[in-house]
């Protein structure tokens, strides 16, 4: 071309737990007769099933001449005022409907809040961090993301020390990011851990953006404090949406809450954007939006969502009496989202492990992909969809040099469970001992 094309921050800009379908996908064309999808947290396709008086409210409203037309830039009128009341009666930081501001789902938020920074502008985030976050804050800024430590060794609470330090020694940083509960570690933060971060960011005059897309998903007697109820007066602006609560994943709907706009000119002048860019492509999806007020305010949601957390819960169970017995693995129970990422301890990986492949096909291609990465994680994950055909994240992809592996928690079928996870725990001893 007579121009380069891409920024050098597009290469920051991956996503790992759909490329490695892509791999599961291949081998399926080489013989391999069933793949177990534990790489992506849709509950979907997991057969979780959508209760139908929650169905009925979008058949109902789908009827309606208004679900298929624009809305309001900043979202359905009825549906803020919604929001407004549950998020006011928390008692903590108190908005309006002005401080609400849908979006496409949380994915198009986060691109759109990234692409408004000023290119020196960071936001440091956990590590390991969920991808659309850190590519997107790498990829605004032409440089790898900046992060703050999770320890496997300690439940994976954030390292304050470290957070601190950095922030304390890098001026460009303005933001913290939190995600609450946490994706992919399945950790709920304690509250005093959740004050000591925004401690830090009004001493050093930041703004917190806290993803809670997984908040009403708690479980084993855990609960996730909203951003709401701990800010106090730091500028701060909170995620959330529908695609894991209801869930309706592929609904796209997710919003923007403000907090404090009135304490900082600079923040209010970036929320400001955050909505003019909104307008500036027209509005969100309405149908998603209308449903809202009638799920939520509905007293069987909570009936609803309480039961697939004991779900959840219960496979969180499940998978940390086949997996904790690893000596080798750093294994934390989690209490939240539907996720666990499962780490290998320091030097237990190296180059030469492998499983057992029948398939001289499958068996050829998975060689080959772990000839082209240095990555051990990698190729664990290689071997374990090659041989046993299950599907997994590495890792490394979520932007941690900690070696191991993400598993969701959505299996509906808990003797499947099992199976799967006694087998993952089977490929773990077979692969280390190779």
């Amino acid at each position: 071309m007579r121009k380069r094309l891409l920024t050098d921050g597009a290469k920051e800009l991956s996503y790992e737990i759909r490329e490695i379908v892509k791999k599961a996908n291949l081998l399926k064309t080489l013989g391999m007769p069933n793949i177990h999808w534990e790489n992506i947290g849709d509950p979907i396709e997991k057969k979780c099933e959508v209760p139908e008086w929650i169905k009925d409210i979008v058949v109902d409203l789908s009827k309606t001449n208004r679900s298929y037309g624009y809305c309001p830039s900043k979202g359905m009128l009825e549906t803020r005022e919604f929001l407004v009341k549950e998020t006011n009666k928390l008692g903590g930081a108190q908005i309006t409907v002005d401080d609400i501001l849908f979006f496409n789902g949380l994915g198009d938020a986060i691109a759109t809040m990234y692409s408004l920074l000023s290119m020196t502008t960071r936001i440091i985030g956990p590590s390991p961090a969920y991808s659309t976050h850190s590519s997107a804050e790498a990829a605004h800024a032409h440089a790898p993301a900046i992060t703050y430590s999770l320890k496997p060794e300690n439940h994976w609470y954030p390292d304050l020390e470290e957070l601190e330090n950095k922030v304390k020694y890098n001026p460009n940083v303005a933001g913290i990011l939190i995600l609450n509960p946490d994706n992919p570690t399945g950790m709920v933060y304690p509250l005093e851990i959740l004050q000591k971060i925004v401690d830090i960011a009004k001493r050093y005059n930041l703004f917190i953006i806290c993803d809670e897309i997984y908040n009403k998903i708690t479980y084993n007697g855990a609960h996730a404090y909203a951003l709401a109820e701990y800010i106090g007066d730091v500028p701060a602006i909170a995620l959330k949406g529908i695609s894991k609560e209801y869930p309706w994943p592929g609904a796209r709907c997710g919003w923007a809450e403000y907090y404090n706009r009135d304490k900082d000119e600079q923040f209010d002048a970036f929320c400001r954007a955050l909505d003019n860019a909104k307008m500036v492509e027209v509005c969100s999806t309405t149908l998603p939006q209308m449903t809202i007020p009638r799920v939520l305010g509905d007293p069987r949601f909570m009936e609803h969502r309480q039961a697939l957390n004991e779900k959840i819960g219960r496979r969180s169970a499940i998978i940390n009496e086949i997996l904790s017995d690893i000596p080798e693995l750093y294994f934390n129970p989690t209490y939240g989202a539907f996720y666990n990422t499962i780490i290998f301890r320091e030097g237990v990986l190296n180059k030469h492990q492998t499983m057992k492949i029948d398939n001289p096909r499958i068996k050829a291609k998975v060689e080959e992909w772990c000839s082209k990465t240095d990555n051990l994680d990698y190729r664990f994950v290689y071997y374990l969809l090659g041989a046993k055909g299950i599907c997994v994240v590495p890792s490394t992809s979520f932007c941690t040099d900690l070696k191991g592996f993400r598993v969701t928690l959505l299996e509906e079928d808990e003797k499947e469970l099992r199976s799967v996870f006694t087998t993952i725990h089977d490929a773990i001893i077979e692969y280390l001992h190779s």
